[in-house]
């Protein structure tokens, strides 16, 4: 069976005094191959905890996750992690970052040369492939970090934030790059972000996560993420039914968030 499955996961953090966190609780979803999924949430729901299991780095406490009729036991090249900072590798130049995955299995050096060209090519940096990565700008090492993920060629590419710390311009054009790579790779992506904006813009698919225990909330089919493809992101900002929908999901985050103040003034 192709695509990813989430079945009944859960996910309970043991503390060292005795007490427990529930971090996840019963969370299910079948995403197709090459659907692109935006996940949202108030602090504390859950929503890296569950991109990490995605990813093999943690085993949940109950629950399984399926990727292509194989179930996930932990880290793989099937499925690429892109994070908030690049975690680039800062004694090697920009050419050497991103052929480090097809380095590291051993492929033959012209057919790893051209794959990096083209992928160097496609997130804009051929001109800097000799720089080192310490002299790029925020946007231009995430737009690194992205061809590194795409040289290992992953079914899924998961990504953690990956734009949270871009000035808003650069943020911007981001978006469009990652709208352009999930159309033309046709790669499945999960995309965890706190910004309502970024979700409904680049979102398929988007989730909105309850918070602890973290569960899915409310699920929503959006065709933004397919109108913005090699569009200002701009224009579809302006359409109607955007502005109605960002509303809409930030007061029940807002409401999330004033429960989550209430339990804690409670307390």
């Amino acid at each position: 069976m192709s695509g990813l499955q989430i079945d009944r996961l859960s996910m309970r953090f043991d503390l060292p005094n005795g007490t427990s966190v529930q971090a996840l609780q019963d969370v299910s979803l079948d995403l197709k191959a090459g659907e692109l999924l935006s996940v949202l949430g108030p602090s504390g729901c859950g929503k890296t905890t569950l991109l990490n299991i995605v990813a093999g780095f943690l085993a949940p406490t109950d629950g399984q996750i399926v990727l292509n009729g194989q179930r996930v036991r932990g880290p793989g090249a099937e499925r690429g992690m892109v994070f908030q900072q690049g975690a680039l590798f800062e004694w090697m130049n920009v050419r050497q970052n991103v052929g480090f995955g097809p380095a590291m299995k051993g492929m033959a050096k012209a057919q790893k040369a051209e794959i990096v060209d083209h992928l160097l090519d496609v997130v804009g940096l051929q001109d800097f492939k000799d720089k080192a990565v310490y002299e790029l700008s925020g946007g231009m090492q995430q737009r690194v970090a992205l061809a590194r993920c795409l040289a290992n060629d992953p079914d899924v590419i998961l990504m953690d934030e990956p734009l949270g710390a871009l000035d808003a311009l650069t943020r911007e054009k981001m978006q469009g790059l990652v709208l352009k790579l999930w159309k033309e790779t046709g790669k499945t992506i999960i995309l965890i972000t706190h910004s309502v904006e970024e979700a409904l813009l680049l979102g398929e698919r988007l989730l909105v996560m309850a918070p602890r225990p973290g569960r899915i909330h409310t699920e929503y089919r959006l065709p933004f993420a397919e109108m913005g493809v090699g569009r200002d992101l701009r224009e579809v900002k302006k359409h109607p039914d955007f502005a109605a929908r960002r509303e809409e999901i930030l007061s029940m985050i807002w409401d999330m968030e004033e429960e989550i103040m209430g339990r804690t003034e409670s307390v």
